[in-house]
């Protein structure tokens, strides 16, 4: 986490901002923020720009954040929502959320869209302040899931299991299973799904990638 050089206040680099999301983001009006930085590196990421140097869009500190967010407020409070943040890996910037948590209305809900392959103590530190996680697991097989992010699958494994140990945790918990064209089959995410299910997820969104077919050469 970086801090300005003139004080003493934690800021964090964002690729965007989007209002107004329904149905996308879990329950209600939604804004999600989306964080610069990832640790994975997915072959067909939604949001390259998360990993590119001139990628960020802006920096923002949590009360800049909120004076900003802060317009949406009515139809949060109408409707149950709130801020999703994703990015990009949100967890990596903990200790923002954590103090954005802190003077947001107590009203608001606050989700997560991560794929948990981060140090454990970024995910300690969030567990008071998130209502709703959406974990993109990418594929249960070591292989598959290596080729496609360039990372090792265990740590987000580890993490996973550690958040489901929590009473409760599993209601709160989404697992997306992606079908990604040319690294995982329809078997490969039957086998993803069971795994899950036997590990204690109980929730699932089972997608489709569309690649161009650019791409798919």
């Amino acid at each position: 986490m970086n801090k300005e050089k003139n004080d003493d206040c934690l800021v964090a680099p964002l690729i965007g901002i989007s209002r107004h999301r329904i149905g996308i983001d879990g329950k209600g009006v939604v804004t999600l923020v989306a964080f610069h930085g990832c640790t994975l590196s997915c072959r067909y990421c939604l949001n390259r720009q998360c990993l590119r140097a001139d990628g960020v869009w802006k920096t923002v500190t949590p009360n800049a954040l909120l004076n900003e967010v802060m317009q949406d407020n009515i139809y949060f409070l109408a409707s149950g929502g709130g801020i999703t943040f994703g990015g990009g890996e949100p967890c990596m910037y903990d200790t923002f959320i954590e103090d954005f948590c802190r003077i947001m209305p107590k009203e608001w809900k606050v989700r997560l869209e991560t794929a948990l392959n981060m140090e454990r103590h970024h995910l300690e530190r969030l567990i008071p302040c998130v209502s709703q996680y959406y974990i993109d697991v990418k594929d249960l097989n070591p292989d598959i899931y290596n080729r496609y992010t360039s990372q090792p699958i265990e740590r987000m494994v580890s993490n996973l299991r550690w958040l489901l140990s929590h009473e409760g945790m599993a209601a709160k918990i989404i697992v997306r299973l992606p079908h990604i064209p040319g690294y995982n089959t329809p078997d490969d995410v039957e086998r993803s799904r069971k795994i899950l299910t036997d590990m204690g997820v109980e929730n699932f969104d089972e997608l489709y990638y569309i690649i161009p077919s650019r791409e798919e050469k």
